[in-house]
């Protein structure tokens, strides 16, 4: 099949409905909308979206959100980030990463791996941060990338962000490897170019991996072949399986269960009398331990209002692999 200009066209994907979370392996090279995208033609998802971008040049956890679970995606962005990061010392690019032409050079000193843990002690906590030119953020409409490959720089307010941790450092002579724990908003290849000023040189980031992402920690993640493979061997069926429920993005906060009629007044947007922690945001569980959405507890911790339902009414259910009712607890 060719389409008007002769090009072959791609067949119609015959879209289904998917509910769940799939925690993705995404490779470094392929931009969070690529990888979306394929993972969403694999599963034939009719609604997708995933918990805010990877740089291309990275790789590791991009959790992808399909169906009803594209409405716990945004709660996800606030989340705390765990990245293994890999510096160049000696050398700064345009970018601040792999990707960028190296502007700048400088000796490393003799010394460096002596000041290593004191300098890095400066950076924990709140700091601030101006972001770099190379980034998605807009100015007066425009995308701060789009400028800087114009040539143009302009400037920037700094940013709080906060470093929870830098661990396990390693030199090589080269090449510095830090396991970063950060806040939103945190921009690894700035932190990593402040780091080595302070260490009196260059930096830029060579590779950088993201491996936990609030509540995802430690958990199997899958490659875009995996998936492929899958799909092969067992068909949807074995896609779906690794699958999680949209409650698992929510499993640090705490949960209340409430009875049918309960759940009848929830699902039509109605607050109900509940027991829960007072003035807390909390997973809703009905009868079945079906998780109905979010809502929220009054301060007296005695009326729960729905805040954001994601049991697909239509459906009847809520998704794949609830949490057990063990976690439920909160």
């Amino acid at each position: 099949m060719t389409d008007a200009g002769g090009r072959q066209a791609r067949p119609r994907v015959a879209w289904r409905d998917v509910d769940g979370i799939l925690l993705l392996d995404k490779p470094a090279g392929l931009s969070s909308n690529a990888a979306l995208q394929q993972a969403r033609r694999l599963f034939r998802a009719r609604k997708a979206g995933h918990t805010g971008s990877l740089d291309p040049l990275a790789s590791g956890l991009l959790p992808l959100c399909f169906g009803q679970a594209t409405k716990a995606a945004g709660m996800l962005l606030d989340a705390d980030k765990t990245y293994e990061v890999v510096a160049e010392l000696g050398s700064r690019t345009e970018t601040g990463d792999a990707e960028g032409a190296v502007v700048e050079t400088q000796p490393v000193p003799p010394d460096l791996r002596e000041r290593i843990d004191p300098t890095l002690k400066q950076f924990l906590g709140p700091i601030q941060q101006v972001p770099p030119m190379y980034s998605a953020l807009k100015q007066d409409g425009r995308r701060l990338y789009k400028l800087a490959r114009q040539g143009i720089e302009v400037t920037r307010e700094p940013r709080s962000v906060t470093i929870h941790s830098l661990g396990g450092a390693r030199w090589d002579g080269r090449r510095l490897s830090l396991e970063v724990v950060c806040s939103k908003g945190t921009y690894v290849r700035t932190l990593v170019e402040d780091i080595a000023g302070a260490l009196g040189t260059l930096g830029h980031v060579v590779g950088l991996r993201r491996t936990r992402l609030g509540p995802f920690r430690d958990e199997r993640m899958w490659s875009l072949d995996e998936l492929g493979a899958r799909l092969h061997e067992g068909g949807e069926e074995a896609l779906d399986d690794l699958l999680h429920g949209a409650d698992f993005a929510l499993s640090h906060w705490p949960a209340v269960t409430v009875g049918a009629a309960e759940q009848a007044c929830i699902l039509q947007g109605q607050a109900v009398f509940a027991e829960g922690p007072g003035g807390a945001r909390v997973r809703i569980y009905g009868p079945g331990a079906v998780f109905l959405g979010v809502g929220q507890m009054n301060p007296e911790g005695r009326r729960l209002a729905p805040f954001r339902i994601m049991l697909d009414v239509a459906a009847g259910e809520a998704g794949p692999k609830p949490l057990e009712a063990s976690s439920q607890q909160g």
